[in-house]
């Protein structure tokens, strides 16, 4: 059958690079994925990809970070350059994927709300919109991002549809199921141990009145911190629940879905947030053996044209505070991997870590709109022209990292 020239021109058109502000991008890979994490709880990115080159990153975190990177000590981290180090919890699972140059970390990246609300800037981040302007919460970036590719395979693992896919053609979600925490002791275990006290006095102290008044005010505390913690994950999956189901994750988008969504909750570390080991290090081991897990169940064909965005509504403090943790913070530091990512490399902007470089002086300061990273990923992969790409995050260029 004979083509017109309206259909050879089109034709010609779809196989030819995409320019965006000058530069020329590659045409789409067929079969093209997108998978967005969502660390709700804004993990401390500095502890996890931490600055172990500078002095000034030791002197503000006196009991909690990490050392310098040694390989005779399994506790050390593991150096990426001359500047960052990687979490040992993560030698096994996301290092080899550093190795293979399938990881990319971009530092100082986040948005212009300063507001350090959890709901306020998760809400920020799924919207996309200006801030300042009138906020649409029918309009999330990836139900336009949908709309713009024009294909009927996105989903959410969430067990809401999330803000980030309102608005848009109609998409499937399903929950992962949380795996929550539990107080350190047990209730009839700390009932047993009262007991054994009860009528025991130490001079004028009565033993078993203060070992369950310590109780009482350990499982208040306990509610309180857990209580805060489930605001800020705002129903996502707990870290060891998404370890448990990344892989079923992996599978489904390997044979059904190319867009999909997840957030995984419980990285809001006020208080005893530890170093290279303890709670923090505890939760990103797990996400990094779900990441790796996924990686392997989407298989290396699928896997070669998939890319994986790891983001946070925020970073944290700098300086750990008093109770040995981290506060809401500022900018934070995002992770893009997949089989064709042009990574082992920290891409982006940077700047030297000193007090006065500090955002207010107590975050990392924001250096990348990550609409803008978003934007730059998926043109690259996806080969959106610029009045859809425009669609997706209005008002802000794409910022080619050259990172898919």
């Amino acid at each position: 059958m004979l083509l017109d020239r309206r259909q050879l021109l089109a034709g010609a058109a779809a196989l030819a690079p995409l320019v965006i502000a000058g530069r020329a991008f590659a045409a789409p890979q067929a079969g093209s994925r997108l998978l967005v994490v969502f660390l709700r709880g804004a993990y401390d990115a500095a502890n996890i990809i931490a600055p172990t080159g500078s002095d000034f990153y030791h002197a503000s975190r006196p009991t909690i970070a990490l050392g310098k990177p040694n390989a005779a000590d399994p506790n050390a981290p593991i150096a990426l350059d001359a500047d960052w180090s990687l979490h040992p919890a993560l030698k096994e699972s996301i290092y080899p994927l550093w190795q293979k140059k399938q990881i990319a970390f971009v530092p100082f990246v986040g948005t212009d709300d300063l507001s350090r609300s959890h709901f306020e800037t998760q809400d920020t981040i799924e919207l996309g919109q200006p801030i300042g302007g009138h906020r649409d919460y029918n309009s999330g970036f990836m139900a336009r991002l949908a709309a713009a590719l024009g294909q009927d395979k996105p989903i959410s693992f969430t067990d809401q549809l999330p803000l980030c896919f309102r608005g848009g053609p109609i998409i499937p979600n399903i929950g992962l199921g949380a795996v929550g925490s539990k107080p350190a002791v047990p209730p009839k275990d700390a009932a047993l141990i009262t007991q054994m006290y009860r009528g025991q006095r130490n001079g004028t102290s009565d033993l078993g009145s203060a070992v369950a008044e310590g109780f009482q005010v350990r499982d208040s505390v306990f509610r309180t911190v857990d209580e805060e913690m489930k605001q800020a994950s705002r129903g996502a999956v707990s870290p060891k629940g998404f370890e448990l189901s990344a892989r079923r994750i992996g599978t489904l988008m390997r044979d059904q879905f190319n867009l999909a969504f997840v957030d995984v909750g419980g990285w809001d570390t006020h208080v005893n947030q530890g170093g290279a080991q303890g709670y923090l290090a505890t939760h990103i081991g797990e996400l990094g053996r779900g990441l790796a897990g996924f990686a392997e169940a989407i298989g290396p064909d699928a896997w070669q044209h998939t890319t994986v965005v790891v983001v946070s509504e925020f970073g944290r403090t700098f300086h750990e505070n008093g109770d040995k943790g981290t506060d809401h913070g500022h900018g934070s530091i995002y992770w893009v991997l997949g089989g064709g990512v042009n990574g082992g490399r920290m891409a982006g902007a940077q700047v030297a870590l000193a007090q006065a470089t500090l955002n207010q002086g107590r975050d990392l300061p924001v250096l990348t709109d990550y609409r803008g990273l978003l934007g730059g990923l998926v043109a690259r992969q996806f080969g959106l022209a610029p009045d859809r790409l425009g669609s997706v995050f209005p008002g802000v260029a794409p910022i080619d990292l050259s990172l898919a």
